[in-house]
Order: structure tokens, then C-alpha cells, then sequence
């Protein structure tokens, strides 16, 4: 079945955006990236306001991960103006998250970038306790964004006995570019799906700063 995906993605990496549209657009993604302040204290306001005016009817968010994605990247000219970087995406990815009050969570499917490949995704190696590949990830402030982050670490099972986390630990999917590419259905069908199993139970989200 088709979903309705948001993309949330960074001015740099338009191009990125486009192609994904352009492949695999229409009626199944929703590209309304530009946001208008709302004008309010009230952090369940925003979160409301946000997803209705801009993820309405979305049930998956698509956070193309680039160079300028993590939490602490902040751009020389937007400090000297005194402004926050990353309150868009932010913005985005904490509302596609927030449920509550007739608005429902939508999965969360991270879309590593070429440029941020070797970053990211580091080596693999062997789980001695189940005999499982691991790939190592390096996902933390300085590669995403803090919502993106705590939820794809999120809660090992307690009856686990390997140090690693497990697909039912995460919320967060993650997948390369490349690969999301040549089968997009199957990783946002895994993040769609990901609403409804227990882990939705522990997604972490914050008020906006």
C-alpha cells in the first residue's frame, strides 16, 4: 500500500529531495518544507499547529540525513543573526512525532546521504552472543537531529543479553540512500509500521526551546 511520506530535509540537499520526488512522487509525498513561525508559547500549540498545517494526512516522515543534518551544526551567519539553524527540521521532526489530540505519530525513516555515508555507517562486525552482523552507526548530535537520535537508540529489550540494539528496539529507521532507492516501499512500509508496535510506546519527544 502507498503512504503519505513528509520530507524533511535541509535547503542544501534540495537536489536530493527532487529526486526522490521526481522517482517516486505524486499523491505519496507531501512537500511542504517551508514553515511560518507560529506565534505562540504553548509547546503542544506548535506541535498541533505544525501538524496540521504541514503534515497533515502524512503517516511517515522522511528525514534526508546530509553534512548540515545534526543537532549541534549551527551556520556562521546564522549565529551572527542570532538564529537557530535547525528549528525547521526540528520543528518537523518533533511534531511528525508528537500524538496526541486527534493527531496520530507518523514513522520516522532516516535517509543517510552519499556525502554522509562514511560518517555514519562505520564497520560491521560479529555479535558473539546470537552470531548476528552488527553494523556499527554513528548516529548522535553532531550527525542528526536530537529527536532523530534518541529514538533510534531507544529501549533495549530487558531479556536481551547482546550489547547491541536489536530492528524492535528502535523506533527510527535507517537505511542508505542508495538503498531506499531502488525499493522506497519497503523501508517506509518498516517505519509506518513501527506506529503500532510496542516500541511507539517509549518515543522520546521534547518541547521546542
Amino acid at each position: 500500500m502507498k503512504r503519505k511520506c513528509y520530507i524533511s530535509y535541509k535547503f542544501e540537499d534540495k537536489h536530493y529531495k527532487k529526486r526522490i520526488v521526481d522517482k517516486w512522487g505524486g499523491e505519496d509525498f507531501i512537500d511542504r518544507s517551508q514553515q511560518e513561525i507560529i506565534d505562540s508559547d504553548d509547546p503542544e500549540y506548535i506541535m498541533q499547529q505544525i501538524r496540521e498545517r504541514y503534515l497533515k494526512d502524512s503517516t511517515v516522515t522522511i528525514f534526508l540525513i546530509g553534512t548540515k543534518s545534526g543537532e549541534n551544526y549551527r551556520d556562521p551567519e546564522d549565529i551572527s543573526k542570532g538564529y537557530d539553524s535547525q528549528i525547521i527540521i526540528r520543528r518537523e521532526i518533533t511534531s511528525s512525532l508528537y500524538n496526541g489530540n486527534g493527531n496520530s505519530r507518523s514513522g520516522l525513516l532516516g535517509v543517510v546521504l552519499p556525502e554522509m555515508e562514511s560518517k555514519i555507517y562505520t564497520g560491521k562486525s560479529t555479535c558473539e552472543c546470537c552470531g548476528a552482523t552488527v553494523t556499527f552507526v554513528n548516529i548522535n548530535n553532531d550527525t542528526v537531529i536530537k529527536e532523530f537520535g534518541q529514538n533510534y537508540y531507544l529501549k533495549k529489550h530487558a531479556s536481551s543479553k547482546c550489547t547491541h540494539y536489536g530492528e524492535d528496539d528502535r523506533y527510527a529507521v535507517l537505511v542508505r540512500y542508495s538503498e531506499f532507492m531502488s525499493d522506497p516501499e519497503k523501508y517506509i512500509e518498516m517505519a509506518f509500521e513501527k506506529r503500532s508496535m510496542p516500541i511507539a510506546q517509549n518515543v522520546r519527544v521534547r518541547n521546542f526551546e
